[in-house]
């Protein structure tokens, strides 16, 4: 097996810090505060699952010139050593009296000056990874300092990505290949959801994923009710349909698409479906270009799956994807986001197979200058089959 290399060359995050400075002086910002575990990596490359603990806090300053300043947990500094960031300030972490908003503040007024605007991701899909308190706090001792929105700054920089992070995505996308590629040696008739999800879980990781941190597995009778369910001790029987769908992540970047399976020979009415959905993937894939916009993506497959009704409760055909697992835009009508070249996405057309059965596809692409690429392995129109195993 060949892996694209791990991390990414200093080029590249300068290239990104270069971006934002230009970004931030056009909205007269003087520095960008990051909380979140995306942002924070996007320009230091700092990567860890410690994240998932939500005690600490942990800042990451960009200045309106110069290098970022990471103002993070001591028990971080050395990991964030091997980085490229070379000012480091840290404190011991937890603190119940002052959790790093004296040390940031200090660091904030330092960089970007006594009368800064700093901006922070306040729109869409954002989020502040610190307690509330804490930020009134930080407000207060900042003072004449504002805290203001990044007017979108992140979201620009983050929805088109570099060649180089089209490689790990593409890397991912491979790993689920394979996986999706090997079902047959643990699902069939007799096997049970919940085994069958555990080990898929293995596949992915023995095929070269470093965790897989999402996987929906339903499965029923002719369909299933929803897209997000966790595995239970189903046992598969004949005429059952099963949809693994895996948000796997290699060197901080996912793949996230679909796989269905038909337990025995299908019926007419699923693969009539799986076919429609298909369909809709090569609509959207036909007029996915810069210059048309998320909801025409939508609309191309929406006409393919419900006639042009609207789309259904799931609310969306698809969406972003990269260091997240769903990241902007959404395909959804009232989503004018203009697609531009460097966009990776998810086409994610679903369907109706019954009263309360649903089918849903989902596939990887990559917008080029005049159209998409796969970069997951597009599906065989024929549903795939599980029998019985021995």
């Amino acid at each position: 097996m060949s892996w694209a290399a791990r991390g990414f060359p200093l080029e590249e995050y300068r290239g990104r810090v270069a971006r934002a400075q230009a970004a931030m002086e056009d909205a007269g910002l003087d520095a960008l505060l990051l909380t979140g575990e995306a942002d924070v990596r996007y320009f230091s490359g700092f990567l860890t699952r410690f994240w998932e603990s939500p005690t600490r806090p942990w800042f990451l300053v960009v200045p309106a010139g110069g290098d970022p300043v990471a103002v993070i947990p001591s028990i971080g500094a050395s990991l964030m050593a091997q980085t490229w960031i070379e000012d480091i300030r840290s404190w011991r972490s937890p603190d119940l009296e002052d959790d790093g908003v004296s040390l940031l503040a200090e660091a904030l007024r330092e960089v970007a000056g006594a009368n800064a605007r700093v901006g922070l991701p306040m729109g869409a899909e954002s989020s502040l990874r610190m307690p509330l308190a804490d930020f009134k706090r930080l407000e207060a001792v900042l003072s004449p300092v504002t805290l203001v929105g990044d007017a979108g700054i992140m979201r620009a920089l983050r929805i088109r990505k570099s060649p180089a992070e089209v490689d790990k995505i593409r890397t991912a996308c491979r790993i689920a290949d394979r996986a999706f590629d090997r079902v047959r040696e643990i699902a069939g008739e007799g096997a049970r959801l919940d085994e069958v999800a555990r080990r898929f879980q293995m596949l992915c990781l023995e095929e070269g994923a470093d965790w897989v941190p999402y996987l929906a597995c339903p499965c029923g009778p002719g369909g299933y009710s929803d897209v997000i369910s966790p595995a239970d001790g189903h046992v598969f029987s004949p005429g059952d349909v099963l949809m693994l769908d895996t948000g796997l992540v290699r060197d901080g970047y996912f793949c996230d698409f679909d796989r269905n399976y038909s337990i025995g020979a299908p019926s007419p009415e699923v693969q009539a479906a799986h076919r429609q959905l298909l369909e809709a993937v090569d609509a959207a894939m036909e007029i996915a270009r810069p210059g048309v916009t998320a909801a025409d993506l939508f609309h191309a497959m929406d006409r393919i799956v419900t006639g042009g009704q609207g789309g259904s409760d799931t609310g969306r055909l698809g969406h972003g994807l990269g260091m997240q697992l769903t990241e902007w835009p959404s395909l959804i009508p009232q989503d004018h986001t203009s697609i531009e070249a460097g966009m990776v996405l998810t086409l994610e057309p679903g369907i109706e197979v019954g009263m309360g059965k649903i089918l849903v596809h989902e596939e990887n692409i990559v917008i080029g200058d005049h159209g998409a690429e796969f970069l997951s392995s597009p599906a065989a129109p024929d549903i795939l089959c599980l029998e019985a195993r021995p």
